[in-house]
C-alpha cells in the first residue's frame, strides 16, 4: 500500500505520524512524507527560499524516523508549490493510494475552514484521504480502534466496505456498520404526497437501509472483524445522522465512501462525505474506487 503523509510541522499534522506509527499495515507497504513550501513568500529571496527548503528535508527526515526504525520504507519529500495544488497531484504522481493528513495547519484557527488545503485535497485527490484528528488520550494506550462504516448500499460505499475488510487492524478493534434511511423532503405544495404514499416511500427506504446495514455487517464479519450493525434514526441529514453515530459510538475513525447514490458529489459542497469529514471529531477517510475501475 502506498501512503502518502502530509505534514507542515504544526501538532495536527505530528499526529498523523504519530497515527502512522501506532496502527498495522499491509507488507510491503510504502509511506512518503511530503510538506509543501510555498515559493509565493520568496518572491526575492531565493537563497531564503533554498534555506527553507533544506531545513524542512531535515525536519521530515526526523519526522519520518520512527517509520524507519520500524522497518518501513519512508521517502522524505519537500515540494515547492501551492499546498492546494501540490499535494494532490503530489499523491497522483507518486500513485498514492491513500492521503493522510491533519485537520488544520499552523494557519488554520480551529476546525477546517472553508478554502484550507485539507478540504482542497478531499476534493481534489484521485486517491482515498483521511483526515486525522487527534482524539487527546491523556496519555493512556488504548487497545484497538472503533471504526464506523456509514453504507447507504451504493457501489462505492461497497468499495469503502472492502477497502476496511481487506486491511489490518489493531487487535482488539471494533467495527460497526450503520445505514441511515433517507425520507422525501416535503416542502411547499409540490410534489404532493397523500399520506398513504409517504407510508411507503419511509418502509421503502428503511428496508433498504436494513438491507444495505445487514449486507455491510456480513462483508466485515467474514474478514473475521468483530463487527456489529444499526439503523439509525433519521436526522435533517444523512451526515448529521452519521455524525451524530459517531459521536454516540465514541468512533476513532469513520471510513466512507466518496459518494452514495445520489451519484458523483466529488466537487459538491455539502456533499455527505465532504461535510462528515469537516466536522466530525474523530478521524474521518473518505474512500475513493480505483482509478482502474472508475
Amino acid at each position: 500500500m502506498r501512503v502518502l503523509l502530509a505534514v507542515d510541522g504544526s501538532g495536527s499534522s505530528n499526529a498523523v505520524v504519530q497515527e502512522v506509527a501506532r496502527r498495522p499495515w499491509p507488507a510491503g507497504s510504502e509511506f512518503a512524507v511530503v510538506t509543501v513550501v510555498d515559493p509565493y513568500f520568496f518572491p526575492k529571496a531565493p537563497l531564503l527560499l533554498e534555506e527553507a527548503k533544506q531545513s524542512t528535508q531535515k525536519s521530515l527526515e526526523e519526522l519520518a524516523k520512527p517509520l524507519v526504525d520500524a522497518g518501513w520504507k519512508v521517502s522524505p519529500n519537500v515540494v515547492l508549490d501551492n499546498p492546494r495544488h501540490a499535494l494532490p497531484r503530489a499523491a497522483s504522481e507518486w500513485r498514492a493510494e491513500l492521503i493522510l493528513m491533519g485537520s488544520h495547519g499552523r494557519g488554520t484557527v480551529g476546525r477546517l475552514l472553508l478554502g484550507s488545503t485539507a478540504q482542497a485535497v478531499l476534493r481534489h485527490a484521485e486517491c482515498s484521504v483521511e483526515i486525522v484528528r487527534s482524539l487527546g488520550e491523556g496519555g493512556v494506550k488504548k487497545i484497538g480502534m472503533r471504526v464506523l462504516v456509514p453504507t447507504d448500499g451504493s457501489e462505492y460505499a461497497q468499495v469503502a466496505l472492502g477497502n476496511v475488510a481487506a486491511r489490518p487492524w489493531p487487535k482488539g478493534s471494533a467495527f460497526k456498520v450503520i445505514a441511515t434511511p433517507e425520507f422525501p423532503v416535503l416542502v411547499g405544495e409540490y410534489p404532493y404526497y397523500a399520506p398513504e404514499q409517504v407510508a411507503e416511500l419511509s418502509k421503502q427506504s428503511r428496508d433498504l437501509a436494513s438491507s444495505a446495514a445487514r449486507t455491510g455487517e456480513e462483508l466485515l464479519g467474514k474478514a473475521g472483524l468483530e463487527v456489529n450493525s444499526e439503523v439509525t434514526e433519521p436526522r435533517d441529514t444523512p451526515a448529521h445522522s452519521i455524525l451524530a453515530a459517531a459521536a454516540m459510538w465514541k468512533a476513532d475513525l469513520i471510513v466512507m465512501g466518496s459518494h452514495g447514490r445520489r451519484g458523483f458529489d466529488r466537487f459538491v459542497l455539502g456533499s455527505v462525505s465532504e461535510t462528515v469529514a469537516l466536522h466530525a471529531k474523530c478521524s474521518v477517510e473518505v474512500v475513493r474506487k480505483p482509478l482502474a475501475v472508475l
